[in-house]
């Protein structure tokens, strides 16, 4: 199992929790702020099994609008999980 953390603009939050959901992979979202200006940003937490890696940042990457060049549309951290348990 690993989890996703995936940092964007406010702009692509949206279309990109949307997408995720129509995938069906479970997103928790987040506000954060961050950088330089301190612009707004959204942290999306998503648990995926092993092999649904590379599909769930391949629907991040096709839904963020398309970034100024030279500029970021998302960071992305895949942190692999040792224990996972709902309560």
């Amino acid at each position: 199992m690993k989890l996703i953390i995936a940092i964007l603009s406010d702009h692509d939050a949206d279309p990109v929790t949307q997408a995720l959901t129509a995938g069906r992979f479970r997103v928790t979202r987040t506000a954060s702020t961050g950088g330089l200006l301190r612009r707004g940003a959204t942290t999306l937490l998503i648990g995926v099994d092993d092999n649904q890696v590379e599909a769930a940042i391949a629907v991040i990457r096709e839904t963020c609008a398309p970034a100024a060049q030279g500029e970021k549309r998302a960071t992305v951290f895949v942190v692999p999980v040792e224990r996972f348990e709902q309560v």
